[in-house]
């Protein structure tokens, strides 16, 4: 087939649009829940083994900003996924699926999730 349509393979150049972008992050952020996870098991393993050891992970969380940062951003994470989450669900039950609803949805979605990211950050800090 000689196909005289241009090829665009720099990825930096495409304009994508606020559906494709929150529907990227949802996965993107889908794989920092799955790492994430190390931590918090860590967490939840250490603090249930001893009095001790829930005393290290309240010491480690109240005082060590690197922690603090990585327990926002696991709680940050959550919040989109689950509020974009929600928005797949949406559309895959058939509401909003064409062109001006998924864009209002992803409006939608990137409002709930600042707010749950500052309210996480109000939270954890």
């Amino acid at each position: 087939m000689n196909s005289k349509r241009p090829v665009n393979l720099d990825l930096s150049t495409i304009h994508f649009p606020l559906p494709a972008l929150t529907s990227i992050t949802h996965r993107v952020t889908g794989v920092i829940l799955f790492v994430g996870l190390i931590f918090g098991f860590w967490a939840l393993d250490k603090s249930l083994s001893s009095p001790q050891g829930f005393e290290t992970v309240s010491d480690v969380l109240a005082h060590n900003v690197l922690a603090k940062l990585v327990a926002w951003g696991l709680l940050s994470a959550l919040g989109f996924h689950f509020v974009a989450g929600i928005k797949h669900l949406l559309m895959d039950a058939g509401y909003g699926v064409d062109l001006e609803g998924g864009t209002r949805k992803a409006q939608i979605t990137v409002v709930i999730s600042a707010v749950l990211v500052v309210l996480a950050g109000v939270w954890v800090w």
